[in-house]
């Protein structure tokens, strides 16, 4: 039968193991996170280029710059 001091051993390892798991799962779900601001601040920076190339040709169009 295991003493007092390895039973204190190993539920101090189970809660190592624990904390290093949620840790884990924390890292993942930030760097999900990043991954999708990511992509996202992607998408809206095409989406402002092309809104600001299409009025820009707008203007060369009412200017007559685009003949």
């Amino acid at each position: 039968m295991a003493d007092n001091s390895q039973k204190m051993s190993y539920h101090a390892g189970e809660a190592k193991g624990q904390a290093q798991e949620k840790a884990s799962g924390m890292m993942d779900k930030a760097n999900n996170a990043a991954q999708s601001t990511k992509e996202t601040m992607q998408d809206v920076g095409e989406n402002v280029q092309a809104k600001a190339q299409g009025a820009a040709d707008a203007v060369k169009n009412a200017t007559g710059m685009n003949k």
